[in-house]
């Protein structure tokens, strides 16, 4: 869960939502005006599918509220999450490199608003302008080195370690104490998305708990030591916080 396909430019100064977003800065105005005219901006509820692996990708989206998890399903039916991505993410904008195809599916987990764009038209300007070409390959580079770091964390935190490194990319670097955060999602979905089964990250929420000293009060989170926290969980992870993702 972080931030890396964002730039630098805040949503206040941003005259359209891909603003926001590395790879288009280099669009000339008048083609990331074009990009915008043809966006439709909807509002879903929690539970829907926007689509399913496999299903022609003619959209890309950007998250402007709520949450969104990509998912894959095994031959035997089971599924497996790839990411839960909140407003401010980008997704479906690499299809057009997976024949035109989607290579998972993606449901909404919390009422959200997403504005979807024509890949048609990206992969127009991406043809036309190699600099945005360039800005893509770097921006998927981005998203790599976040699984990267997924797979680092997996293999070398334990599970209340990774359930920290979730709750401190809940935190604002200022923020003061106590910390009151609310879980943007389910418990459940969390555990699943942390690659932990949900007995296993009940357990490992107590633990950390008692070896931190957070509270926590159903969907409710209190950090009143946020040093506590940073110390326990980024010693076994090669970043610090705040992470510069």
């Amino acid at each position: 869960m972080s931030c890396l396909n964002t730039s630098p430019k805040t949503r206040a100064e941003s005259r359209y939502p891909l603003d926001t977003v590395d790879f288009f800065t280099v669009l000339p105005p008048d083609k990331l005006k074009k990009l915008h005219e043809e966006g439709r901006t909807s509002t879903y509820t929690k539970g829907q599918i926007l689509f399913t692996q496999d299903d022609p990708a003619e959209w890309f989206y950007m998250i402007e509220s709520g949450w969104v998890k990509l998912f894959r399903e095994t031959l035997d039916g089971n599924e497996v999450i790839l990411d839960v991505m909140p407003h401010g993410f980008l997704f479906g904008e690499t299809s057009m490199f997976e024949k035109n195809a989607h290579p998972y599916g993606a449901e909404i987990v919390e009422n959200a608003t997403l504005t979807s764009y024509p890949i048609s038209i990206l992969k127009e300007y991406i043809e036309a302008q190699p600099e945005l070409a360039l800005s893509l390959l770097q921006h998927i580079s981005n998203k790599n080195n976040l699984k990267d770091r997924e797979i680092e964390h997996r293999t070398v935190m334990k599970a209340p370690q990774r359930i920290g490194c979730f709750l401190l990319r809940l935190c604002k670097v200022k923020q003061p104490a106590p910390i009151i955060l609310h879980l943007p999602y389910d418990k459940t979905l969390i555990a699943s998305r942390l690659g932990m089964q949900p007995e296993t990250f009940s357990r490992a929420l107590s633990r950390l708990q008692e070896d931190t000293g957070i509270k926590v009060r159903g969907a409710t989170v209190e950090i009143t030591n946020l040093g506590n926290l940073i110390t326990y969980t980024c010693t076994a992870c090669s970043n610090v916080f705040p992470c510069d993702d």
